[in-house]
């Protein structure tokens, strides 16, 4: 294959047979690589481009942009293969879920507030985890069955690791800035302070209600949070619009890709679906 499979935003999810590349890297098989500044490699030079939960992290322009990036890269004839949460899925979850709590079933209700975390908090959420975090915080879960479900065997990792007491690693926090105005020797020497002098300095600046807005702003630039939300029809509408041809909705184990099963990036080796929310498609360049 000649390495000719390129995985996009792998995070822990990466074959030692592909070019593996995202924002952080804690093996030597991934490239650090900011997706959001393009992909670092020739026009043409790939047959395979995969990305899962990582088009949803794009506002839709830069998401047209991304993909287009995607088919830059990819051989005539090349496979797209994308993974996105899948809203039409959860809307009709939803509707299941808020009809049986208004009849009065107690586990329904538990199932549709976590249905609502799934829709919004991952969208609206202004710190590390949002309030999803703080649901898997619970011991036991008092839906657990319906969680892992919906969250699958990454979920069942996060919950096992915050039960050990190990905390999801911390998104990038807003750091203080200079303005340009101080730029030169007196920036230098505000950039040389201890960090918590330097947020003090910006409550002067700013006010609190000004550095609390920095905080949450740069968190929500930091590409934890989703900028959008796809079901079949979008999906395959904005892949098209990128210019791909005929995309197909797939599921974890079936693909255009040849010996797709074997690289284990959506299932497990027992056939255990990673990510059970998430819709499946691919396209060819």
């Amino acid at each position: 294959m000649g390495k000719r499979y390129l995985n996009l935003g792998c995070g822990g999810r990466f074959h030692a047979d592909w070019i593996n590349m995202d924002v952080a890297s804690h093996d030597p098989c991934v490239i650090q690589v900011d997706l959001s500044r393009g992909i670092p490699l020739p026009d043409a030079s790939c047959a395979v481009v995969y990305h899962a939960a990582v088009l949803e992290h794009f506002r839709p322009p830069d998401a047209f942009s991304f993909l287009r990036e995607c088919r830059r890269v990819l051989t005539p004839g090349g496979i797209l293969r994308i993974g996105v949460p899948d809203l039409e899925r959860l809307c009709r979850l939803y509707l299941e879920k808020l009809a049986a709590a208004q009849a009065g079933d107690d586990d329904a209700a538990r199932d549709y507030d976590w249905v609502i975390l799934e829709l919004f908090d991952q969208m609206v959420r202004e710190r590390n985890g949002g309030e999803m975090l703080a649901w898997l915080r619970q011991d036991p879960l008092p839906n657990e069955a319906f969680v892992y479900a919906r969250i699958g065997e990454e979920g069942r990792e996060l919950v096992a690791g915050l039960r050990r007491g190990a905390a999801p690693e911390p998104q990038p926090v807003a750091s203080p800035f200079v303005p340009r105005r101080l730029v030169g020797a007196v920036g230098r020497r505000i950039g040389r302070l201890p960090a918590a002098v330097k947020r003090r300095l910006l409550a002067l600046l700013l006010g609190e209600q000004g550095l609390r807005a920095l905080d949450i702003g740069r968190f929500r630039l930091g590409g934890e949070v989703h900028q959008w939300v796809y079901d079949p029809w979008s999906l395959a509408r904005l892949v098209r619009s990128a210019g791909f041809s005929d995309p197909v909705p797939q599921g974890a184990s079936t693909s255009l890709i040849p010996d797709w099963q074997r690289f284990y990036l959506d299932t497990r080796p027992d056939g255990t679906v990673i990510k059970p929310d998430l819709l499946f498609m691919e396209a060819q360049k």
